[in-house]
């Protein structure tokens, strides 16, 4: 089977063709998903050149398990790769200190919040993104996966290995933390700029 028509191919049938030897079909699935879980591991360690380690290591990952992709398994491809990266990114920020930097990857974040009068959208987007790396860990991956990668409550529960009750409490909890430190934050602001 050639592989024309390569966005009809399920991510599952490419894993498959890759645990076969298959370059084009790894190539396919990088070219895929790189982009959007580069933003997902920047997101969650704050640091886009971490992430893109991460990545790299995740996607050779893929390389070495394609072959034991069991193609009847329930779980999709992209939920496996999510908790590959999420482990990765786990391990990456248990070996280093707690740092805060940000990276052109939070801008999605201006438009979360409405901009202060006094801020800029990209201020704003600043805040926003220090406020998330200074969640709990399983906080910051579940808003990450909910309102930033646009998953599902049950898809990042299951990411997550955790209920889709305990997704609910997490984002509930997340919010309400990103809540008071965007508060503090926005007060410190005012108080340099007057």
């Amino acid at each position: 089977m050639k592989l024309n028509r390569a966005e009809n191919i399920p991510d599952e049938q490419l894993m498959l063709r890759t645990g076969e030897g298959d370059r084009t079909a790894y190539k396919l699935l990088v070219d895929r998903h790189l982009r959007i879980f580069l933003s997902f591991a920047a997101r969650v360690v704050g640091d886009r050149a971490e992430a893109e380690d991460i990545l790299q290591e995740a996607f050779i990952r893929v390389w070495k398990n394609a072959a034991k992709w069991d193609q009847g398994r329930k779980t999709r491809f992209t939920t496996w790769f999510y908790r590959v990266v999420m482990n990765l990114c786990i391990d990456v920020k248990r070996k280093r200190k707690p740092t805060i930097e940000l990276d052109e990857a939070f801008e999605v974040f201006s438009g979360a919040a409405k901009p202060d009068e006094y801020m800029s959208d990209k201020q704003m987007a600043q805040m926003i993104a220090k406020a998330l790396v200074q969640l709990p860990e399983r906080q910051r991956i579940a808003m990450t996966l909910c309102y930033l990668q646009s998953l599902g409550n049950m898809e990042a529960a299951e990411i997550m290995g955790v209920s889709t009750g305990a997704i609910e409490s997490l984002l509930v909890r997340g919010r309400k933390k990103m809540a008071e430190i965007l508060k503090a934050q926005r007060q410190e602001f005012l108080k340099e700029t007057m």
